[in-house]
Formats: C-alpha cells, sequence, structure tokens
C-alpha cells in the first residue's frame, strides 16, 4: 500500500454517491452522527501499543510503524455507520496520548473538535477492498459482501504532535440522514 493510493480529491464516482457529503464532512463525524440519530454510541474495538500500516508509518514518522493504535465503531440507533482507526507515535510525549488513552468510550472527535489548539491536514481518500487490512477489519462490522468501502483520512496537529485519523465508512451510513 503507498501513499499514493490515498487521494485528496474524491473521485466521482457511482458507488461513492451515497456517501460522498460523509466522506467530505468538514467537521466533526460525532456531531452529524449524533443529529441524525436517536443514539449514538462509540464502541471501543482496541486501544494499545501496535504496529501502523506502512503508509501511516512513513506519514507519522515512526519507523518501523510502533504506534498507539486505537480502533472504535461509531453505531447510529445500534447500528455501525464507521470504523474509525487512529494512530500516533508510541514514543510521542505529552497532552496527546495521555488524552487518546483516557477517551474510553468518548469519540476522538469530541476531543479534535473542541480543543482550539488542533489543526486538521488535508482529508484524502481512498476506495478499500479486501486486500486491505482495514476493510478486512471494518467489513466485519457490517459484512460488505465484497464490496470495496470508501474511506477517508487526515492527520491532526496540535504544536508538534501529530494524530493520523482514517474513517472507514460501513454501507449503513447511507440510510442515514445527510
Amino acid at each position: 500500500m503507498k501513499s499514493a493510493d490515498w487521494r485528496t480529491a474524491l473521485p466521482r464516482r457511482a458507488d461513492n454517491r451515497a456517501v460522498a457529503s460523509w466522506l467530505t464532512e468538514p467537521g466533526s463525524l460525532t456531531a452529524r452522527c449524533q443529529a441524525a440519530s436517536r443514539h449514538f454510541r462509540v464502541r471501543v474495538i482496541g486501544h494499545g501499543l501496535g504496529a501502523a500500516l506502512p503508509d501511516e508509518a512513513a506519514l507519522i514518522g515512526v519507523g518501523r510503524g510502533r504506534a498507539r493504535v486505537r480502533e472504535v465503531v461509531l453505531e447510529c440507533d445500534g447500528v455501525p455507520v464507521i470504523f474509525a482507526h487512529t494512530v500516533l507515535p508510541a514514543a510521542q510525549r505529552g497532552h496527546l496520548p495521555r488524552w487518546l488513552a483516557r477517551l474510553g468510550s468518548r469519540s476522538l472527535g469530541s476531543l479534535l473538535f473542541a480543543y482550539p489548539g488542533f489543526r486538521r491536514g488535508p482529508i484524502e481518500f481512498r476506495r478499500l477492498d479486501a486486500r486491505h487490512p482495514l476493510y478486512r477489519r471494518a467489513a466485519a462490522f457490517a459484512p460488505a459482501a465484497g464490496r470495496p468501502l470508501w474511506a477517508r483520512r487526515s492527520l491532526h496537529r496540535l504544536g508538534g504532535r501529530q494524530v493520523l485519523v482514517t474513517e472507514v465508512f460501513l454501507p449503513a451510513i447511507a440510510g442515514l440522514a445527510s
């Protein structure tokens, strides 16, 4: 997987029309999910030290890929709609790693969009298929019957610290009000 597989412009394709407004959402997906459902929940799948994917490692500068990794599923009215994968350098010190460790079942968006010091980099887009490790993890929460899933990612910075957030949109997202 190369960084070149991620694009800063969302291609116009028939298979992303239903999720295009979600993919290009400039604000908090958490806030948008909360507005589109009666009951919103963040289900933590895992959090701890792990390996960043090769293109993530290059982007956040972790060499062989040792990182803090957090994976969650955002659910609206009990239905998984977004799989989120967050990585930051394992050696990174300061507020950001501590905040991430203490999030529990709160969304990272509640921190990134509420704290005034965060700066978001460009949003990148990618169509994932069964060969991609994030596709395989995301599809476990909403079997996609082999259909590709759209994802986006962005690098958030706080001073000299950074965190990469990737969101994979599950098929049920298309059923939420835009």
